[in-house]
């Protein structure tokens, strides 16, 4: 056995061969991880690639892709969350919006609905002094009429005040558990 210079070239041209195959793993892991949507760790990558742990923090250039890759991986997912939430804030706000404009032309109904019966009220009174038993009677009735549908539109107001409180709990009920789930990936992240 000769340990000369042609030995020595060979012995560190066959590392090197051995380094770009176990790199070579890792990106295959990496890639294979990523469309399984599994967690990119080094140990999971280092696991995945069937090389050690070691080389995967010794290597530099191993050490780098495995690093964007995480970085990568974390900022989509980041991303993916954010996106959740505007979606999910979206959806809130718009049903809130909603049933904020339903409380409001309620209110205007009830308004014009009171306004038309105190008018009425005024006129019963004139024709009471006025009038024969009998249109009385028939503004007596339209009066009824009138009170039976402003205890319907007060209802309708009073579902719609209900829901519109159900609405902002809701939102606010979001807006917590959508902080909650940020905290729970900044300390993931963090870990």
């Amino acid at each position: 056995m000769s340990s000369g210079p042609t030995s020595t070239a060979a012995a560190i041209a066959a590392r090197r061969e051995q380094t770009r195959h176990k790199l070579t793993q890792v990106e295959t892991a990496i890639g294979q991880l990523r469309r399984e949507r599994g967690r990119l760790t080094v140990r999971a990558i280092a696991e995945r690639a069937g090389v050690s742990a070691t080389f995967c923090y010794e290597n530099a250039e191993a050490r780098s892709v495995i690093q964007n890759a995480t970085a990568a991986s974390r900022t989509r997912h980041n991303r993916q969350a954010q996106e959740e939430h505007e979606r999910i804030e979206a959806s809130w706000r718009e049903r809130a919006l909603n049933a904020e404009t339903e409380l409001t032309r309620a209110q205007k109904e009830i308004f014009a609905d009171r306004q038309q019966i105190g008018e009425l009220m005024g006129r019963l009174r004139d024709f009471d002094q006025m009038v024969p038993g009998e249109s009385v009677q028939q503004l007596v009735t339209e009066n009824t009429s009138l009170k039976r549908r402003l205890q319907q539109v007060t209802q309708e107001h009073r579902s719609l005040q209900e829901r519109l409180e159900g609405a902002r709990s809701n939102l606010r009920f979001a807006d917590k558990r959508i902080a909650d789930l940020e905290a729970q990936l900044l300390e993931r992240d963090q870990t």
